[in-house]
């Protein structure tokens, strides 16, 4: 399927603002590496927007690993048609809202991940683009005291290690490990573990190099996985929280009755995985604790990439060397 482009390109006065009908994307029209198959497009249509969506305008957006896997073609049996504007991560401005929407208006400022499954088709018209169809449901109004590009860092990772731990019945005096606590989900785990869960232990696993930033976020013990290996050490945890595919270690670390979150490599019992949800109300529920600045984002330090350093970016990303997130800001 090719991009149906208008032969003009008008636009649609909405209350405060003017849509255009076509947009500057990344576009992929097959699957393959970044520097194979990425393309910057001028002509690429503005998704129509639906009863029970918000148009964007984008102001940022950020990269996960499901975005190169994706583009990688490792789930193209339930992915949307090609070719695909890539991108789960957004914040930006609302511009126009569906007839059924309730809860935002024109010129809202929001954030969220603009897919509820992230396997199961996922939107063709991603955030990579200067704009973005959602659904209302999946965002959020943005914290009053982060700018764009650092919302833009939050949704997709907060909700999946919100997420997990939920789903592992973490809680009050419990204890945790995180392998890859410096990483976009791991470091959000940590944070969230201690100021929303209400850990009594937190441990995590990073570089030699990183070991110091795991402290700046409170851990209580720091584990350098180049000098160890956690599950000879003597203490056992509640929960793992495992983002870098070692539940088999992982599950001879943990108590009797203990769960390992799993997310990614292959899982072994009581290991489990999941596919996160994108759910804007968590982060409703979680905007008083970035506003409060008791959870804050983590953006790489050689993580921010121009629109048009993308391909830069995925590969910056696909070193799996990043503590916390990459982020693309600003979009035009």
């Amino acid at each position: 399927m090719q991009w149906r482009i208008q032969q003009q390109q008008w636009t649609k006065k909405t209350e405060k603002f003017l849509v255009p009908s076509v947009q500057k994307a990344w576009i992929y029209k097959e699957y393959g590496a970044a520097k194979d198959v990425l393309q910057l497009d001028d002509g690429v249509p503005v998704p129509e927007v639906k009863e029970d969506q918000v148009l964007i305008k984008v102001c940022a957006a950020a990269l996960n690993p499901v975005d190169f896997k994706r583009r990688q073609g490792k789930f193209k049996a339930t992915d949307s048609p090609l070719p695909t504007v890539p991108g789960y991560d957004v914040a930006g401005i609302v511009i126009k809202v569906g007839s059924k929407v309730e809860g935002f208006k024109e010129g809202d400022e929001v954030y969220g991940d603009i897919n509820e499954k992230a396997l199961d088709n996922p939107k063709q018209y991603g955030s990579l683009g200067e704009y973005t169809a959602v659904e209302e449901k999946l965002v959020a109004l943005k914290p009053k005291n982060l700018d764009f590009t650092q919302a833009a860092s939050l949704p997709l990772a907060i909700l999946t290690a919100y997420e997990g731990l939920e789903r592992a019945g973490f809680g009050p005096g419990k204890s945790i490990l995180v392998l890859g606590g410096a990483g976009g989900v791991g470091s959000l785990v940590i944070q969230l573990a201690r100021k929303v869960f209400g850990a009594s232990t937190i441990a995590a696993t990073s570089s030699t190099g990183k070991l110091e930033f795991l402290k700046s976020l409170s851990t209580d013990i720091s584990i350098d996985y180049t000098k160890q290996n956690f599950e000879e050490l003597p203490e056992k945890y509640d929960v793992i929280y495992d983002a870098v595919g070692q539940c088999d270690k992982a599950v001879k670390a943990i108590k009797g009755g203990g769960s390992v979150v799993a997310l990614t490599g292959a899982v072994t019992p009581p290991g489990f995985r999941f596919v996160v949800t994108s759910n804007g109300s968590v982060l409703s529920k979680l905007n008083p604790y970035l506003e409060s600045g008791e959870i804050k984002p983590i953006i790489d330090p050689k993580g921010s990439f121009s629109f048009s350093q993308l391909v830069e970016a995925f590969s910056y990303l696909e070193t799996c060397r990043a503590t916390g997130k990459v982020v693309i800001s600003p979009i035009p």
